[in-house]
C-alpha cells in the first residue's frame, strides 16, 4: 500500500512538472509530503549512511510513479500543447487559482499575524512577471532550436535546467513554466519524445539539461530546507507570490509557441477546462486527507 500511495504521489508530481502551471513541489505541498520530500533529498546528498538509506527508500517509491507519469506526459503533451493551447492553459490557470487557498489553509499558522511578510508575496509576483516580460523569446513566437549545437546553446540549456529544477522542487511557479518563458518547453519535450523513440541525436543536449538539473538540486535543496526551517512565513508568502505571478506567464504562454498565438483573452479563455483544473486540485486535496488517515 505504501508503494502504491507514494507511486500515486510521484505520478501526480510528474504530471505537474511536465506542464506549465503548478510545480511538482506544489502538488507535494497539497498532498502533505513536501517537507519529507525535501528532507529526503537533503539527506540523500548530505546525510549519513543510515539517513541516505532511508531517503533512497522513500525517493524510489516516489520516483517510480514520477517516471511513469513523465513518460506518459511527454508522449502526449508535445502535440496537445501546440494544438489546444488555450484549453490547456485554462486548465493550468485553474490549477494555480484553486491551489492558492489550499496552501494558505495548510500554512495558516505561519501566515496569520505576519502580514508584514506580504512584501515577499509582492517580490515573488514581480520576479515572475519581470522574467516573463523581459524574456527575449517570449512574445515573438521564436523557440530555441536544439538541433544547432554550440557552446552557447549548451550553456543556455544547462542554466535553464538548473533554474527549472529549482522551481520544480519549490512550491510556486512550475519549472515547466520557466522553460516556457525561456523558449525551451516545446523543444525539450520534443527532444525527450524523440529520445524515447531512440533518436540519439538529441542525447548531448539532454545530457547538458540533465547535468543542469543535478546541479540545481545540489544548490537549491539545502537553501530551501534552511528557508522553510528558519524563515517559513517569509518563504510561504513568497511562494504564494510566485504562484500569482505565474498566472501572467501562463496568459502570455501562447506567444512563445513556434507559430505564435495571441495571449489568452476572455474570448479564448475556456471556463470548462478552468473548472476541470480546479476540480483536479480539489481531488488532490481529498487524496491528501485519505493518505493522512492511512498513516
Amino acid at each position: 500500500m505504501e508503494y502504491i500511495i507514494n507511486g500515486i504521489r510521484g505520478f501526480c508530481m510528474a504530471l505537474a512538472d511536465s506542464v506549465p502551471g503548478v510545480s511538482g513541489g506544489t502538488i507535494a505541498f497539497i498532498l502533505g509530503f513536501y517537507d519529507k520530500f525535501i528532507n529526503s533529498l537533503d539527506r540523500l546528498m548530505f546525510g549519513n549512511k543510515e539517513e541516505k538509506k532511508e531517503a533512497i527508500k522513500f525517493l524510489i517509491k516516489i520516483g517510480i510513479g514520477w517516471g511513469i507519469g513523465l513518460i506518459l506526459a511527454v508522449l502526449a503533451l508535445a502535440n496537445l500543447f501546440q494544438t489546444q493551447i488555450y484549453k490547456v492553459s485554462s486548465i493550468f490557470l485553474g490549477f494555480i487559482i484553486f491551489s492558492i487557498p489550499l496552501i494558505i489553509k495548510e500554512e495558516k499558522k505561519v501566515l496569520k499575524g505576519r502580514y508584514i511578510n506580504l512584501i515577499f508575496t509582492v517580490i515573488g509576483m514581480a520576479v515572475v512577471a519581470l522574467i516573463t516580460y523581459f524574456n527575449p523569446v517570449s512574445g515573438d513566437g521564436n523557440m530555441v532550436n536544439l538541433t544547432n549545437l554550440n557552446f552557447g546553446l549548451i550553456a543556455y540549456v544547462f542554466v535553464a535546467g538548473m533554474i527549472a529544477i529549482s522551481a520544480m522542487v519549490l512550491p510556486g511557479i512550475s519549472g515547466s513554466t520557466l522553460l516556457l518563458i525561456f523558449g525551451l518547453y516545446i523543444p525539450i519535450i520534443s527532444a525527450i519524445k524523440e529520445f524515447l523513440h531512440f533518436n540519439l541525436s538529441y542525447f548531448p543536449i539532454l545530457l547538458a539539461f540533465g547535468i543542469g538539473i543535478i546541479t540545481g538540486v545540489l544548490v537549491v535543496i539545502k537553501l530551501i530546507k534552511i528557508a522553510l526551517n528558519k524563515y517559513r512565513s517569509q518563504t510561504i508568502y513568497c511562494i504564494i507570490g510566485l504562484m500569482i505571478g505565474s498566472l501572467y506567464s501562463i496568459v502570455m504562454g501562447p506567444t512563445t509557441l513556434e507559430t505564435s498565438c495571441e495571449p489568452i483573452t476572455l474570448e479564448t479563455f475556456n471556463i470548462i477546462f478552468f473548472i476541470i483544473g480546479g476540480l483536479i486540485i480539489i481531488a488532490l486535496g481529498k487524496i491528501k486527507t485519505i493518505f493522512e488517515k492511512k498513516n
